[in-house]
């Protein structure tokens, strides 16, 4: 069985989706069950995120599978993206179809996505998992983390590539304005659209740069809002810090026991609180799967889709030109009405 993720993967800092599936293909890799060329593959592992290649690849997937009846789509889904942007319909309509008329199997990267989709209309598949996020162990453990200590400032830290407000940068800004800097400092590392105080603010980082950052910390803030598996907060997590998350999205289903979450941002000086008085407790709680446990799941899903299909029960979808072209009409007017909502918003400015 070979696998290709079918995704354009960018060296250095980028988004969350980027890094784990770097990390799931150096795990497929390690089996030997990897391989670079798309057209030798079995299975094509698709993530449904907004991008800019997101046609292109789409067309890729309609290429492949008239090239190879036989292949076996895989759909790693995200979002919804409403709820994240408030907007977009358009996109996980898109790919509630994409899903629906390919895709053989869907991942789920936490059961709140899941839910969430469902409610906005995608419909369910023949074979479907929801299975966590993990980051490269190599680079985020507890290695090297700064003990814990009671009686120096205690060090908080949140990060995030996107700027987008949704990401909990009202909340960082409240935090700016009113966290005690006698008692604690608070790092941000990332892109922010808030010039900070008092929060001591870095650029975005690469993974091995950003490890070394979150392990001169103590506790890890997520203020982001409709995420459904944030891996910021899961890289946190692994390098012993734990994490106070704000009640929404897949913020609960990772934190756990490891951690807070609060539904108001004055609930986060209490949590702060809880966390420093119990600081032992709270980091060995921090209980999530390591990247081989997550590759492992991934492997075994595909795997077993692959053995239904060569065994003679299970035959892969078709895709139909039809299909193809709804999906595409779709996102192309999307664009063009972005477009045109852009040229009127720059002409009233």
């Amino acid at each position: 069985m070979k696998i290709h993720i079918l995704y354009p993967f960018v060296d250095g800092p980028w988004g969350g989706a980027n890094q784990f599936l770097k990390a799931i293909k150096n795990y497929f890799i390690s089996l030997n069950a990897y391989t670079e060329d798309e057209n030798k593959a079995d299975i094509i592992l698709f993530n449904s995120s907004p991008s800019a290649l997101l046609l292109l690849l789409l067309s890729k997937v309609y290429k492949l599978k008239k090239q190879n009846p036989n292949l076996i789509v895989i759909n790693r889904i995200d979002g919804p993206v409403f709820l994240i942007r408030n907007k977009d319909l358009e996109i996980d309509t898109s790919f509630y179809k994409f899903n629906y008329s390919i895709c053989d199997g869907t991942i789920f990267q936490s059961n709140w996505s899941k839910d969430q989709n469902y409610r906005l209309g995608l419909e369910k598949n023949n074979f479907e998992t929801t299975i966590l996020n993990a980051p490269n162990p190599n680079i985020f453990n507890k290695n090297n983390k700064i003990p814990f200590n009671k009686n120096r400032k205690i060090k908080i830290i949140a990060t995030s590539w996107s700027n987008n407000w949704k990401k909990g940068f009202k909340t960082y800004k409240w935090l700016d304005e009113n966290l005690d800097f006698s008692k604690y400092e608070m790092t941000f590392v990332g892109n922010s659209p808030v010039e900070f105080k008092n929060i001591v603010y870095k650029k975005p980082m690469n993974s091995e740069n950003l490890a070394l950052e979150l392990k001169q910390h103590d506790i890890f803030i997520t203020a982001s809002q409709k995420d459904p598996c944030s891996n910021s907060l899961i890289e946190a997590l692994h390098c012993g810090l734990p994490a106070i998350g704000l009640n929404d999205g897949g913020h609960p289903e990772i934190i756990g026991k490891g951690g807070e979450v609060f539904d108001t941002k004055e609930e986060i000086l209490k949590s702060i609180e809880k966390i420093v008085n119990n600081y032992e407790n709270y980091q060995n709680n921090i209980n999530l799967p390591t990247i081989d446990e997550v590759g492992k799941m991934y492997y075994e899903f595909l795997e077993m889709i692959y053995k239904e299909q060569q065994t003679g029960n299970y035959k892969p979808k078709k895709f139909s030109l039809v299909d193809n072209l709804v999906i595409k009409k779709t996102l192309i007017l999307w664009k063009i009405n972005e477009k045109i909502k852009g040229i009127i918003s720059r002409f009233f400015r």
